[in-house]
C-alpha cells in the first residue's frame, strides 16, 4: 500500500481537536467543582478522619445552603435511620416528600424511606398507611415486606397470613414456615379464648401449610392433655420425633405425665429411653432419670446416669449420678458427697441456657420467635452450658 501524504495534514488537526476536548472537559469539571459549597468537601474530609459526627453537621450545611441536593439528603437520612436518630431522618424524608421538583422515581424513594422511618420509631399505624399505598407501585414487592413485619409487630395474625400466602407465590424463597407459626398463633388465640375446635382447626391448617409445623403438633398435644383426652395427647407429642428428634427434648416430660395418667407409665419409659439411646439430650434424659428412680429404684437410676456420663461427659449427667447414689444403701462417698453435688447443681444451674442461632441470643426459656432478632424457629430445643 502506498503512504498517502496528507495524512501528515491531518494528524495535527486530530491532536488539536483532542486538545480542544480535554480543556473543555476541565472547565466543565472545574466550574462544578465551584458551584458545589465548600461543606460539602469539609464533610468528605471528616469522613475520611473518621469524624462522623462532625461530618453530618457539615453535610447538613450543605442541604441548607443548596436545597437541590437530593441524593444528600436520602444520604443523611438514611443514616439517621441507622443511627437511631429517627426524628431526624423523618424531618429529612418528610421535606423531600412535600417537594414538588422531584421525580417521580425521586417520590417513591422519598416515600419508602419515610416508611421504614415510622417502621423503625414504631409509628405502626403511619408506617402501614404508607407501605400500603406503595403496594401498587414498583415497590410493591419491597413494601409487602414490610406490612408483614407490621402485621406481626401488630399481631395481626390473619392479615400476616394472607399477605404471607400472596408473598410465597411470588417470592424466591417459600415462607411455608412463617405461615405455620401465623396459624399457631391464631389457634393460641382461639384456644385463649375457649374456642377448642376453632384451635384444633388451624393448628390442622398450620401442618397443611408446613408438615414439619413441631409446633402445631406440641400445641395439639397441649390441647388434648387439658381436655383429659391423654391418648390422643401422646400421639400428638410422638410426632414431634418424626419432625424433628432433637424438638422430642420439648414434651418428653409431658409425655411422661400423660403416661403415668394413662396408668402405663413403663411403656412411656421405654420409648423415651429408646428416643435416648438415638439421640442424647439432656431434657429427655432427666425425665428418664427421674421416672427410672420412682420405678426401678436408685441402682439403675444410678447406671443409667453413669453410662450416659461416660457418653456425653456432661455435668448434668454427673449431677444425677450423684443424686441416686446418695439414695443407695452404701455410699461410695464420704460426707463430703452433699457438698460436691451442691456445687455441681449451682454451676450446671447458672450455665444452662437456649441459645438462638441467628444472632446468639441466650434465653432461660425456649422461643419459637426470638425476641431479640425477629427469626423464627432459631432456638435449638436443648439447652446448652456455656
Amino acid at each position: 500500500m502506498e503512504f498517502e501524504f496528507w495524512w501528515l495534514l491531518a494528524l495535527p488537526l486530530f491532536f488539536g481537536l483532542g486538545w480542544l476536548a480535554a480543556r473543555v472537559d476541565i472547565r466543565h469539571v472545574m466550574t462544578e467543582s465551584r458551584s458545589v459549597p465548600a461543606s460539602y468537601f469539609r464533610g468528605l474530609n471528616y469522613l475520611l478522619n473518621e469524624q462522623p459526627d462532625r461530618a453530618i453537621e457539615a453535610f447538613i450545611e450543605v442541604v441548607r445552603v443548596d436545597s437541590d441536593t437530593v441524593d444528600l439528603h436520602f444520604a443523611l437520612g438514611g443514616l439517621f435511620r441507622k443511627r437511631g436518630e429517627v426524628e431526624r431522618a423523618i424531618r429529612m424524608h418528610q421535606n423531600l416528600v412535600e417537594r414538588e421538583d422531584l421525580t417521580a422515581d425521586q417520590q417513591l424513594r422519598a416515600r419508602f424511606e419515610l416508611g421504614q422511618d415510622y417502621l423503625k420509631a414504631g409509628l405502626l399505624d403511619r408506617a402501614e398507611a404508607i407501605f400500603s399505598v406503595l403496594q401498587q407501585t414498583d415497590a410493591s414487592g419491597q413494601a409487602r415486606q414490610f406490612l408483614l413485619e407490621i402485621y406481626v409487630q401488630e399481631k395481626d395474625w390473619a392479615r400476616a397470613v394472607s399477605l404471607a400466602r400472596s408473598l410465597s407465590q411470588n417470592a424466591s424463597h417459600s415462607m411455608q414456615g412463617e405461615i405455620g407459626h401465623y396459624l399457631c398463633e391464631m389457634a393460641q388465640q382461639a384456644w385463649m379464648n375457649d374456642q377448642i375446635e376453632v384451635a384444633r382447626q388451624y393448628l390442622s391448617d398450620a401442618l397443611t401449610a408446613n408438615r414439619d409445623c413441631i409446633r402445631a403438633n406440641v400445641m395439639l398435644g397441649d390441647i388434648a392433655a387439658s381436655r383429659q383426652e391423654f391418648d390422643q395427647a401422646v400421639t400428638a407429642w410422638r410426632r414431634v420425633e418424626t419432625q424433628s428428634a432433637a424438638h422430642l427434648a420439648l414434651v418428653a416430660e409431658r409425655i411422661m405425665d400423660a403416661y403415668r395418667a394413662l396408668g402405663r407409665e413403663s411403656e412411656g419409659l421405654s420409648f423415651l429411653r429408646s428416643a435416648l439411646a438415638r439421640l442424647f439430650s439432656f431434657e429427655v434424659f432427666n425425665t428418664v432419670f427421674s421416672a427410672t428412680l420412682r420405678l426401678q429404684g436408685p441402682a439403675a437410676a444410678w447406671e443409667l446416669a453413669r453410662d450416659e456420663l461416660q457418653r456425653t461427659n456432661s455435668l448434668r449427667c454427673l449431677d444425677r449420678m450423684l443424686e441416686a447414689e446418695q439414695l443407695l444403701p452404701a455410699q461410695r462417698a464420704g460426707s463430703e458427697l452433699p457438698l460436691l453435688r451442691r456445687s455441681v447443681v449451682q454451676y450446671t444451674q447458672a450455665r444452662e441456657s437456649y441459645q438462638c442461632t441467628a444472632c446468639g441470643f441466650r434465653a432461660r426459656s425456649f422461643f419459637w420467635h426470638c425476641p431479640a432478632c425477629g427469626e423464627w424457629d432459631s432456638f435449638p430445643p436443648n439447652r446448652k452450658e456455656e
